[in-house]
C-alpha cells in the first residue's frame, strides 16, 4: 500500500515497524505452510453452497454468525486463522496456544464490545483477506484518507479491471480453501458484511450460494459504526483523518450498500435469501434460527437446536454499550438513510428536545 503512494505520518512509524518485524519473524512459517500443504490447499473441493451472513457493519451478524457456528455440521473462518492466514494450519497447536495467552492477557473481549475474544470464535474472513493482499476495505483502518476509494473498489468492486477481479477471486477462495481444510470438508458458515455490495462476485464463485441478510434499526447502526470507528481508528491507523470525515463516510458508505444490496438481490436464486430483522433474532433466536433453517432449506436444525439453546443461554448476561440519540443524529439518519428505514419497516424519529435522552443500545454486531 506504501509503494502505491499512500502516505504514513511520522509518528506512527513505530506501529509500522512493529507490523513489518512480525511480518518477517512469521515469513519462516509462511514458507512451511506454502510447502507442507500447498498441493492439498489447491486440490481443496470447496463446498457449492456456502452460506452468507451479510449486512452493514454493526447490524448484529456477528450474533447470527456465532449463533449459527454452534451448528456441528457447519464450518468457519476461525479467529485465528483469520488474524495468521499464511500459517494457521500449521501453527495450529504450536503457535495458536502462545497467541491464545497473549490475547488473552491482552484483549479478554473485543475492543468494541463486551464479547470474549477467542481464536476459536468465528471471523469475518475479509481480515483474512486483508492480511494477505490489497484486495480489503478493512485497510480503510490503517489508510483512512483513502477509505473511500477502499469501499468502492473492494466492497462495490466498482472500476476493478478484470484481471484485478479475477486477483481477489483468487485470493478469496484461497482464505475458503483454508477454512475448508481446517473443518474437515464442512460447508461453510462465513460472515462478511462487504459481500453486501458484491452479491454478483459472490454469485460467480458460489451460484448456489446462501445468503442471509441482518438488518438492524438505522439510528443504533450509525451509532455503533462511529463507535467502531472511534475505538479502532486510534490503535490502527497510519494517517490522521477528522472525525467529520469519518462521519461524512459512515453516512455515504451505507446508503451505498444498502442501495447496491436492495438493487442486487434479485440476483440470487429463489430460496436462496433469507432476511433477518435483529431485533427479532435477539427477541426469540431459536424462532428466527428455525425459519432461517426452513428458508434455505438447510438440514439440522433438530439436532442443532440444543447447541443453539446453549449459546442462547449463555450470552444472556451480556452487558452492552449505551449511546445518546441526538437530534442531531436524528436528523442525519432521516435525511441520508431514510430509504432504509422505510424498507426494513423502521419507524422515522423526528428531532425533540425529549429524544435528545434516548438511549440507543449496542448489540452483538
Amino acid at each position: 500500500l506504501l509503494r502505491q503512494g499512500d502516505t504514513m505520518e511520522a509518528r506512527f512509524a513505530p506501529r509500522l515497524l512493529a507490523v513489518s518485524t512480525l511480518t518477517l519473524l512469521t515469513s519462516p512459517l509462511r514458507l512451511c505452510e506454502r510447502l507442507r500443504y500447498g498441493g492439498a490447499l489447491r486440490l481443496a473441493a470447496l463446498h457449492p453452497s456456502p452460506i452468507f451472513i451479510i449486512g452493514h457493519w454493526r447490524s448484529g451478524t456477528t450474533f447470527l454468525h456465532q449463533l449459527m457456528c454452534r451448528d456441528r455440521n457447519l464450518g468457519y473462518v476461525s479467529t485465528f486463522q483469520a488474524m495468521a492466514p499464511g500459517f494457521s494450519l500449521i501453527g495450529e497447536r504450536t503457535v495458536k496456544p502462545l497467541m491464545a495467552k497473549v490475547i488473552g492477557r491482552l484483549y479478554p473481549t473485543r475492543l468494541i464490545d463486551a464479547i470474549p475474544l477467542s481464536l476459536d470464535a468465528p471471523q469475518e474472513e475479509d481480515y483474512a483477506v486483508a492480511a494477505t493482499s490489497l484486495y480489503s476495505y478493512l485497510h480503510a483502518f490503517t489508510f483512512p484518507k483513502r477509505a473511500a476509494d477502499f469501499f468502492s473498489r473492494y466492497v462495490l468492486l466498482d472500476g476493478l479491471s478484470d484481471e484485478t477481479l479475477a486477483r481477489w477471486k483468487e485470493t478469496y477462495r484461497a482464505v475458503l480453501a483454508k477454512a475448508t481444510v481446517a473443518a474437515g470438508g464442512r460447508r461453510l458458515v462465513l460472515k462478511n458484511p462487504a459481500h453486501t455490495g458484491r452479491i454478483g462476485a459472490v454469485l460467480e464463485l458460489f451460484p448456489d450460494a446462501k445468503f442471509i441478510h441482518v438488518c438492524r434499526s438505522p439510528y443504533e447502526v450509525f451509532l455503533s459504526t462511529r463507535f467502531l470507528y472511534d475505538t479502532v481508528l486510534p490503535r490502527s491507523q497510519l494517517q490522521s483523518v477528522s472525525p467529520d470525515a469519518v462521519e461524512a463516510n459512515i453516512l455515504r458508505f451505507y446508503a451505498a450498500l444498502m442501495q447496491r444490496y436492495l438493487a442486487d438481490r434479485a440476483l440470487i436464486p429463489a430460496g436462496n435469501l433469507v432476511e433477518v430483522r435483529f431485533e427479532d433474532l435477539e427477541a426469540d433466536p431459536l424462532t428466527e434460527m428455525r425459519r432461517v433453517y426452513e428458508g434455505l432449506g438447510l438440514p439440522g436444525y433438530a439436532e442443532a437446536e440444543p447447541a443453539f439453546e446453549a449459546h442462547v443461554a449463555s450470552v444472556a448476561g451480556y452487558r452492552r454499550n449505551h449511546y445518546d440519540l441526538t437530534d442531531e443524529v436524528i436528523t442525519q439518519v432521516n435525511q441520508h438513510w431514510g430509504f432504509a428505514l422505510d424498507e426494513w419497516g423502521y419507524p422515522r424519529l423526528e428531532p425533540s428536545p425529549a429524544l435528545r435522552l434516548a438511549a440507543c443500545e449496542d448489540v452483538r454486531a
